[in-house]
């Protein structure tokens, strides 16, 4: 519950942040280490593999996979996707028993534009991608 309420927090702050970025990087001033892309894994070098979401999109139904195991040490805690406003449009918080790290949600009907997909390593961080639709 408290790494949740943390997790949370974490998007509340950092989702509008991230809307006003053009070009999202650990490397950026605005994101010092803190949010990991494929490009730029800072410290976490080779793990973006199992943490960068893979999003799939047909129709409206938008599919989010982290490709990740899941053990009660290393896990996936929470996906999450934000528009280029920072509004939230779908979470799934995961625990360790569970088998695969894999979300679904509905977006809006004939939604087009930015999106940011994403997820949450209890050991290595936040990680993200960004993609329009």
């Amino acid at each position: 519950m408290k790494n949740s309420a943390l997790l949370a927090t974490g998007l509340a702050v950092s989702a509008p942040l991230l809307a006003k970025s053009e070009s999202v990087n650990s490397k950026s001033p605005d994101f010092p280490g803190i949010i990991f892309t494929q490009k730029e894994q800072g410290r976490w070098e080779g793990k973006a593999g199992s943490h960068v979401p893979v999003v799939t999109v047909k129709g409206n139904m938008l599919t989010m996979q982290t490709f990740h195991p899941m053990t009660e040490e290393h896990y996936i805690v929470r996906h999450t996707v934000v528009d280029k406003n920072g509004k939230l449009l779908g979470a799934k918080t995961f625990h360790p028993t569970d088998v695969r790290a894999i979300s679904t949600i509905e977006l809006p009907n004939g939604f087009h534009g930015k999106l940011y997909a994403t997820s949450f390593c209890n050991k290595h961080d936040f990680w993200l991608k960004e993609f329009s639709v």
